[in-house]
Formats: structure tokens, C-alpha cells, sequence
């Protein structure tokens, strides 16, 4: 299994909107390495999802359940999507302040490659973020 953060405007498409649709397309990447990312995720990888925007932070999980597919909106094979089902909410948001004054994410990519919508977590970024969001 992968790890991911998938990153969206909340006043787009936000964590809780998954959660009312339950599940969904997750298109609108136009970067070449985020597409790339999409198209090496399997079926049942998870992701936290990031509100990007004034929030900057980790809001909740979801579970990739589908293989990379073409978007069908656009008919172009270059444009991959998945499908993803929500999980649960983080019981704290993970802000972006938290990840980058914590050493132990030095040389992540959410930090190192800012910009990218699809990023990769390993397992041991993955559980540091589940950690800070657990109540105290």
C-alpha cells in the first residue's frame, strides 16, 4: 500500500463535500508529475486530503478505490484520474506550520515540492501526521 496527500481548495471540492458524496472522481490535475503519481496509485491506497488556499492543512482520509483511468471529461490519455471514498475526518487538522517546524519531515514532499497537487507520503511521514492530529 501507498500513501498520498491529495490537495484541494476547500471552496472548491473539500473534505466535507467527500464525505456528503461518499465518493468521487478525483480530476483536475494538470501537472505532469502529479499525473504521473495518479497513475502509479493502486486500488486501496489512502490519502489524507489537504485544504490548500488561507487553510494550508490535512483535514481527512480517503481510500483510493479504483485503478488510474483516462478523465472521461476530457477523452485526452495524458489526463489520468481515480476514484476516492471518504474515510473518516482527522480528529485535529494538520496545518502546514506543524509539518514544517517538525524535523522529521525534511525532505517531504508536501514541503519540498510545494506547488504539486498529488504528492507521495511515506508510511513514517504518513503515521507522524495521524500522530499530531490525535487529540491530547
Amino acid at each position: 500500500m501507498a500513501y498520498w496527500l491529495l490537495k484541494s481548495e476547500p471552496d472548491v471540492y473539500s473534505y466535507a463535500d467527500l464525505e456528503r458524496d461518499h465518493e468521487t472522481i478525483w480530476d483536475g490535475v494538470n501537472n505532469n508529475l502529479a499525473l504521473k503519481h495518479i497513475r502509479t496509485a493502486q486500488t486501496h491506497d489512502l490519502a489524507l486530503i489537504y485544504h490548500t488556499g488561507d487553510e494550508r492543512r490535512a483535514v481527512g482520509i480517503a481510500e483510493i478505490i479504483s485503478q488510474p483511468y483516462i478523465d472521461p471529461k476530457l477523452n485526452d490519455p495524458k489526463r489520468a484520474v481515480f476514484d476516492v471514498k471518504a474515510v473518516r475526518s482527522l480528529f485535529r487538522p494538520v496545518t502546514l506550520a506543524q509539518i514544517k517546524q517538525d524535523t522529521d519531515f525534511e525532505g517531504c514532499d508536501l514541503i519540498r515540492i510545494s506547488r504539486l497537487s498529488v504528492v507521495p507520503i511515506s508510511e513514517s511521514h504518513w503515521q507522524k501526521i495521524l500522530s499530531l492530529s490525535e487529540p491530547e
